[in-house]
């Protein structure tokens, strides 16, 4: 098993891949399309800006390499709203839109900060989905974000804020999970454990 993280060059990699390292995965971080492809697993992580993102992405010739994958996908926080169709943010730009629906800001509400920033419960709609084993409805995780996806079809978890949006997402081969589960304790941990059994 060989897990590729994606250099989108908007992402902190090294917290992912130490996160990774304790489950004694091999991981290498890379933008080569063959890597990328030939890995049994690909995780894309990002922080900042969805249109920043995309064009990062473009400009590695990454997109189309994304879409194509046919291994289990991890997209973690930014890198799970780059897998819808559109983002909101900056004022809008298209996303990779292999998950359906478009990220919209979180709205503001009196005494809840945005962003949302801290642990918050999972609310676990597909509990019998193998990326939740030994994982308890109401577990806490670890957010850090002003934009999400709202709950739809392809939502298998999610959480309340000042509304509430998709914490985990899922279509075909493509997961996504809007907290952190490299900071999200032994949760996290168990999460990126069954995605390496996926």
């Amino acid at each position: 098993m060989t897990i590729a993280i994606v250099d989108s060059g908007v992402a902190n990699l090294t917290s992912v891949r130490a996160a990774l390292k304790r489950l004694n995965a091999e991981v290498e971080i890379t933008a080569e399309p063959a890597k990328i492809r030939a890995a049994s697993h690909v995780i894309l992580p990002g922080v900042g800006a969805a249109p920043a993102a995309m064009s990062q992405l473009q400009a590695k010739g990454l997109i189309d390499v994304l879409r194509s994958l046919t291994q289990p996908v991890l997209g973690i926080c930014l890198g799970m709203q780059l897998m819808f169709d559109r983002s909101e943010e900056s004022g809008g730009c298209a996303c990779l839109g292999v998950i359906p629906g478009d990220v919209k800001q979180l709205p503001a509400k009196p005494g809840m900060p945005i962003p949302h920033m801290g642990w918050n419960q999972l609310s676990i709609q597909a509990a019998e989905h193998p990326l939740f084993k030994g994982i308890p409805d109401g577990s806490f995780v670890y957010f850090v974000h002003s934009y999400a996806a709202p709950v739809s079809q392809a939502t298998l978890a999610s959480c309340a804020y000042t509304d509430t949006f998709t914490a985990v997402a899922n279509r075909e081969n493509f997961f996504g999970c809007q907290f952190h589960p490299e900071r999200s304790s032994a949760v996290g941990r168990r999460i990126l454990e069954n995605f390496m059994r996926l």
